[in-house]
């Protein structure tokens, strides 16, 4: 159904004013124009709107039933149309953002890159944390989504995946695991294993996937950060279990990166948010480009 947006603001403003003359003045249309623009969106939904008497004009009951819905449609466009007048003019405003360190190292900073060039007044706060902090600093309102690898029973919060990821490992190349295709889980069993505590989200998912197995790697090292997972390994310490995100991008001179299956485990990350709470002009621009670079 194709409803044209001057209809339905001729069939407000007549509604409202009980009078044909009225609302062609208050939005700058002829009388002629008006009515026919009425009958045009009668003629679309199939239903009178209005009934014509030679005093005054009065809603059916269809028309009152529809009047609130009409209203809506043109609040919400014009609210819409001011948001992005605000971004358009303005070019300011303040976008605040919670996110793994890992994600906030490897795509973020693109984002944010394409996002500063068409707003380069546009500020932005990133509070790199772990996943549970970046999940509660968005329940708290404390920013305007997170990108996390955790969702929430809460209903208020919607969690949008953006990428799965496998998991790898990571160990020295000169590792006698370093030339292997591919490494099962159970063969890290006898090696010095660095892993992330237990507060961790990576460390939840590893360990519910590795729930069953019948061997699995015995932790050697625990560290808070993944980074640090990163550091002991090139200094010939121990092998570690790492989203493919946070290993080096390009080919390690010092380390090396082979599959882990039996079983394969994934995390997924995505977009954290509160739909309810209304963001900033802002912060929904760049969400969307967020959304839209990723996914294509």
């Amino acid at each position: 159904m194709n409803i044209d947006l001057e209809d339905l603001k001729a069939f407000v403003a007549t509604a409202e004013m009980q009078s044909f003359r009225a609302a062609s003045e208050s939005i700058h249309l002829s009388q002629p124009a008006l009515t026919r623009r009425i009958q045009k969106l009668e003629a679309t939904l199939g239903v009178p709107l209005l009934e014509r008497t030679t005093r005054r004009v009065s809603l059916t009951a269809v028309g009152r039933n529809f009047l609130p819905h009409a209203r809506r449609l043109l609040d919400d466009l014009e609210t819409s149309l001011l948001s992005v007048r605000e971004i358009a003019e303005r070019r300011s405003g303040l976008v605040s953002i919670a996110c793994i360190p890992t994600a906030a190292y490897y795509f973020l900073p693109d984002v944010i890159g394409a996002f500063t060039k068409e707003y380069p007044a546009i500020r932005f706060r990133i509070l790199d944390a772990g996943a549970n902090e970046v999940l509660q600093s968005v329940i708290n309102r404390e920013v305007d989504f997170g990108i996390t690898l955790l969702g929430t029973d809460d209903p208020e919060v919607v969690f949008d995946p953006l990428i799965e990821e496998p998991f790898y490992l990571a160990c020295r190349r000169d590792h006698p695991l370093a030339n292997c295709d591919e490494v099962a889980w159970a063969e890290l069993a006898d090696h010095h294993f660095i892993t992330v505590g237990r507060s961790s989200g990576n460390r939840l998912i590893m360990d519910l996937a590795l729930a069953g197995a019948r061997v699995r790697p015995r932790p050697h090292y625990e560290v808070q950060h993944l980074s640090t997972s990163l550091g002991l390994v090139e200094a010939g310490l121990g092998v570690a279990a790492l989203p493919r995100m946070s290993l080096p991008a390009d080919p390690h001179p010092g380390i090396a990166a082979i599959p882990l299956t039996d079983p394969t485990v994934t995390r997924t990350v995505g977009v954290v948010r509160v739909p309810q709470a209304k963001a900033s002009p802002s912060a929904e621009q760049f969400y969307r480009m967020l959304l839209t670079r990723w996914q294509s």
